[in-house]
C-alpha cells in the first residue's frame, strides 16, 4: 500500500477539502486526487463523498480511518528503529494550537532537523514505544516512563452564525452558555478533550452535543451559520475558516476564562537535543490568571534543560 496516498487520505479527513489537504501537504489538489484515486482502487471501495461543503467519509471511509492512523504510526516505529536524527513531534492536528508552536520553534530554530506527525489518540502509545520523541497534551495521567511540561493556557472561545442571540456580545460568561446547545461531534469519551469537555460541561450546566458521525468542523460550521440555537467551541489558538457568506462570530469567554492546558509530553531519558532545544523555546509562557481548567490538569514537571 503506498503509505503516501494513506497520509494524503489521512490529511484530507482532517482539513475537510482536497484543497486544503494539499495545502496541508505542500502538494497540488491535481495530486491530492490521483492520490486518494489510486488508493480507491486499491482497496476496492470508494473513502470520499465529494459535497458543495467539502469531502465527506464514506462508511467504508470511516472504517478505513482508524486503520490508516495506524498505518502512519508504524510508519514512524520503523523509521525510528533505523534512524534518530530528526526530531519528531506530534501535534494532534496541523490546523489545532500546538502546530502552531512547533511552527514558531522550527522558525526560531531552523538548525533542529524536524518532522511533524499527527498521531491523533496514539501519540502516548508512540512516544512510549519510541516511534516519536514527543507530542503536545492535555496532562490528564501518565505513565511513569513519561514525563511532562506545561507549555500554554489556550482560552476557548464560542463561534455562532449571526441569528445566534450571543452573537453581537463582545464576550459571553460560562454561566450564560448554561442550558444553550453546543454542537460538538468530535468529542467522544476516552479521549483527553472528551474528559476535558465532559468536565467544563459538568461545571457550568453545558449542553455538549457530541450525538451522531463526525463530519468534520465544516459540517458543523454549516450547521451553525444556518441556526439561531446551535453554537460550537474553539480554542483561541484554533485556525479555522468558513465562506464569508457564513458571517460567524468568534465570541471570547470570560468569567472564568475556559482555557485548555496544552504540555509537551515525552519519554523520560530521551537525549535527543532537539527535544531539549523545543523545551527551552516553550518555557516562555504564563498562565491565564484566574482562569477556568479541570481538576486533572496536572502540575507537570517545569524543569526546563539548561543550554548548556
Amino acid at each position: 500500500m503506498d503509505l503516501d496516498a494513506v497520509r494524503t487520505f489521512v490529511a484530507v479527513v482532517e482539513a475537510g477539502r482536497f484543497q486544503d489537504a494539499a495545502t496541508d501537504l505542500s502538494i497540488t489538489q491535481q495530486a491530492v486526487s490521483k492520490r486518494i484515486a489510486a488508493l480507491e482502487k486499491s482497496l476496492g471501495v470508494r473513502l470520499f463523498t465529494r459535497t458543495a461543503r467539502g469531502a465527506v467519509l464514506t462508511g467504508d471511509g470511516a472504517a478505513f480511518l482508524p486503520h490508516a492512523r495506524e498505518l502512519l504510526s508504524a510508519e514512524l516505529r520503523a523509521l525510528a528503529s533505523v534512524r534518530t536524527g530528526p526530531l519528531r513531534v506530534d501535534v494532534i492536528g496541523r490546523r489545532l494550537c500546538p502546530a502552531t508552536l512547533l511552527r514558531e520553534f522550527h522558525e526560531a530554530h531552523p538548525e533542529v532537523a524536524l518532522e511533524v506527525a499527527t498521531l491523533f489518540d496514539t501519540a502516548i502509545a508512540a512516544i512510549r514505544g519510541g516511534s516519536i520523541d514527543a507530542s503536545f497534551r492535555a496532562v490528564v495521567a501518565l505513565p511513569e516512563d513519561l514525563d511532562a511540561q506545561w507549555v500554554l493556557d489556550e482560552p476557548i472561545q464560542l463561534v455562532c452564525g449571526p441569528g445566534h442571540p450571543l452573537a453581537g456580545a463582545p464576550s459571553v460568561t460560562p454561566a450564560e452558555l448554561a442550558g444553550r446547545r453546543i454542537r460538538l461531534p468530535g468529542v467522544v469519551p476516552g479521549t483527553e478533550w472528551g474528559a476535558y469537555y465532559a468536565e467544563f460541561a459538568a461545571a457550568f450546566d453545558l449542553w455538549i452535543d457530541s450525538a451522531g458521525p463526525n463530519f468534520g468542523i465544516e459540517v458543523v460550521l454549516d450547521t451553525i451559520a444556518e441556526s439561531a440555537e446551535v453554537a460550537t467551541l474553539v480554542g483561541a489558538g484554533s485556525r479555522v475558516w468558513w465562506p464569508a457568506g457564513h458571517d460567524l462570530r468568534r465570541v471570547p469567554i470570560e468569567g472564568p476564562v475556559p482555557v485548555y492546558p496544552h504540555s509537551l509530553v515525552w519519554r523520560r531519558g530521551n537525549a535527543h537535543p532537539g527535544l531539549a532545544a523545543l523545551r527551552r523555546h516553550l518555557a516562555k509562557s504564563e498562565r491565564v490568571a484566574g482562569a477556568w481548567r479541570p481538576s486533572w490538569a496536572a502540575q507537570p514537571s517545569q524543569t526546563v534543560p539548561s543550554t548548556g
